[in-house]
């Protein structure tokens, strides 16, 4: 204590402010690693929560004394009690991702509800309900359902029933049989919806096809066909130019509109007697004759009243009525979509690859002949139909070679343990500047000796001016005798017999006799003059 109070002394204000600023920064890094050894490793537990349900979440982790870090719409815990947690959540009911369902009927009493408002919250608990059943499944991560029902609105007649789903995947995209799975839950759900009415709505894909719709199942069947051509041709084209030396596209171009056609067709000369009426008719009269008109017929006793004889007639009628029906067609015709409309296909072959004598492999393609040949065996395979616009291509060209396959690289330390790189790196990071700061800043600062101050600096010995002293040395000052130790420096070995003062007392400078001393001595010298160098008590005086 007393040498780093020494030591702190010795210090100016400059380095003073440097130890403090780099003792603390080593307390900074030695408590900050501390924190990263002391944190657990977080794990993902929720993401995409609304707020209310994140917030239920949140409050069930906090009373359950769990290490809760919320990240945006993500909720991270310790990845050693994640699973358990989950499990602890789901018991719970937690997270409500489909909203309230049934439960929003029992805040409906019988005072102050209308017809509309109960309505409404049923439409809204069915549509809540829907949804949860949708999330049920986990590979549905949130699902909204939203139900049209025009029923409620005697004025506006015609419209039917309709859904529309909203579907957020746990990971990847929705199958087309997904999509119709859900069609038919939720008309199923509702009474009198058709499946073709429901839309449903993938967040990565978009709106998803109906695979009910007579132009979806066209499209379908003919990538069916196009597939099922395209094995045969590529299973016929093999077997001629070798496995995986043919490469075959088939496009099926099919029918998608519906047609409907009717034809009623008369044919005169066909005609065939259904029905006949024959009737006849006589007619007979008589008539008595008179004569002609004169002036003696108007007299009273003239000839007016005379009768001029008697006539008869008689008239015979036949008539014949045939009724004929004649020959008629009627048909009526129906195309449905999915008929062939054009068949395209496109065939690529390698071509003949011989090596010569000396390994060198060379490539020629095809003839004529045999791509004809080849062509006739596809067109036979494919039904081709030129009427129709159907089209074959096919031509030999060289292949490149294929890339030669690589092992997959081992899986890692870090990817076998789990390792998080990131975390490692701080604390090697946080390590080496607290080493940096103890070694390189700190320790020299504290080992640095003090410099003496001047009142410290012991003034050099005198020595007696003997420039003047007669040459007779009794006429010099008593001095001992060097015997090569000096007190206070510590154990050494004897350094043996030293000429003694008399030996050369004939050196009248003491200056001299010492250098001559340390002559004959040197390495004795060299070692007395070391320890009392490192010697800090000596250094200090």
């Amino acid at each position: 204590m007393d040498q780093l109070i020494s030591v702190w002394a010795g210090l100016d204000a400059r380095r003073r402010i440097t130890v403090v600023v780099a003792t603390l920064g080593m307390f900074a890094s030695v408590y900050f690693l501390t924190q990263l050894a002391s944190q657990p490793r977080m794990a993902l537990l929720y993401a995409g929560l609304d707020a209310a349900s994140a917030g239920e979440v949140v409050t069930a982790l906090e009373a359950r004394g769990a290490i809760v870090d919320v990240r945006g719409s993500a909720i991270y815990v310790d990845a050693a009690e994640r699973d358990a947690l989950r499990l602890a959540l789901a018991g719970d009911g937690l997270p409500r991702n489909g909203g309230q369902g049934y439960e929003l009927l029992d805040a409906l009493t019988g005072f102050g509800t209308t017809a509309q408002m109960f309505d409404a919250a049923y439409w809204r608990a069915k549509e809540g309900e829907l949804a949860r059943t949708i999330t049920g499944n986990r590979q549905f991560a949130a699902a909204r359902v939203h139900i049209s029902n025009p029923a409620s609105d005697p004025f506006r007649q015609g419209q039917v029933d309709a859904a529309s789903v909203s579907v957020t995947m746990a990971s990847g995209s929705m199958s087309p049989a997904q999509a119709t799975a859900l069609r038919f839950l939720v008309a199923s759900a509702v009474a009198g919806l058709d499946p073709a009415n429901v839309s449903v709505i993938d967040g990565n894909n978009g709106l998803m096809p109906n695979n009910e719709d007579p132009a979806v199942q066209a499209a379908g069947l003919s990538d069916a066909r196009a597939e099922a051509l395209r094995a045969s041709v590529t299973r016929l084209l093999e077997a001629r130019v070798g496995t995986n030396r043919a490469i075959v596209e088939v496009s099926v171009e099919p029918v998608t509109e519906r047609e409907e056609f009717t034809e009623r067709r008369f044919e005169p000369d066909s005609r065939v007697p259904i029905s006949s009426d024959a009737e006849e008719t006589t007619t007979t009269s008589s008539d008595q004759g008179s004569r002609g008109v004169t002036v003696a017929s108007n007299l009273p006793d003239g000839e007016a009243g005379a009768s001029g004889g008697t006539s008869q007639s008689s008239e015979t009628r036949s008539r014949e009525v045939v009724n004929y029906e004649v020959s008629e067609t009627q048909r009526a015709v129906t195309r449905e979509p999915g008929a062939i409309r054009r068949v395209s296909v496109a065939v690529l072959v390698d071509g003949v690859r011989t090596t010569t004598d000396d390994g060198t492999e060379t490539w020629q393609p095809r003839s004529d002949n045999e791509l004809a040949d080849l062509r006739e065996l596809v067109a036979s395979a494919v039904g081709f139909d030129e009427a129709r616009g159907d089209q074959i291509t096919i031509r030999s060209l060289e292949f490149q070679p294929e890339p030669a396959f690589e092992e997959p690289a081992p899986l890692g330390v870090l990817d076998q343990y789990a390792i998080d790189p990131m975390a490692i790196a701080q604390l090697v990071v946080l390590a080496i500047v607290s080493i940096v700061l103890g070694l390189f800043v700190l320790r020299p600062i504290l080992t640095r000796r003090a410099e003496p101050t001047p009142a410290q600096i012991a003034p050099p010995p005198s020595i007696p001016d003997v420039g003047d002293t007669p040459a007779d040395p009794s006429g010099l000052p008593e001095l001992p005798a060097l015997d090569g130790e000096i007190d206070g420096l510590g154990d050494f070995a004897p350094l043996g017999e030293l000429p003694s003062y008399d030996s050369i007392q004939n050196s009248a400078d003491p200056a001299a006799r010492l250098r001559e001393l340390i002559e004959q001595k040197q390495d004795e010298t060299v070692e007395v003059l070391s320890q009392w160098m490192n010697d800090p008590q000596e250094a200090g005086r």
